[in-house]
């Protein structure tokens, strides 16, 4: 497992992004990378935006395991405890000006994923998503 820890966050969302990408187990996912990418971004500008107050020094840990498989982040913070899989989903069958504002990304996440959990451990965020992958090595 590869564990990737970030502090200070703010203002670092694309720094921290394009390092979850380079880990050589999100890199050697090529059929998997527009989603992981995707979802990834949805997720850490999430944490780096609303985790921690505007004084607060905050931190980011992400846990990278691939196996069996599957490709698994795991994205621990120590924000404001905040569980996105409570949140209603939005209507996508909606016009678009008549749907409400914020969702979309927890929405892409469940749908782009095989699995997505919420645990409040310790004083931690940890959302754990994984992906079934193919046959690359």
């Amino acid at each position: 497992m590869k564990e990737l820890y970030f502090q200070p966050i703010a203002g670092k969302a694309e720094e921290i992004i394009d390092a979850i990408l380079r880990t050589k187990e999100v890199a050697s996912c090529t059929k998997e990378l527009y989603a992981i990418h995707l979802v990834c971004e949805e997720l850490v500008v999430n944490v780096v935006s609303y985790a921690y107050s505007d004084e607060a020094e905050g931190y980011l840990k992400v846990q990278v395991e691939k196996e069996d498989g599957c490709i698994t982040l795991r994205f621990i913070d120590g924000g404001v405890a905040f569980n996105p899989l409570e949140r209603e989903m939005p209507d996508v069958s909606l016009p678009l000006e008549e749907r409400q504002i914020g969702g979309l990304g927890i929405f892409l996440t469940v749908q782009m994923m095989d699995e997505v959990l919420y645990e409040r451990v310790d004083d931690e965020n940890v959302l754990t998503i994984k992906k079934r992958i193919g046959n690359e090595e």
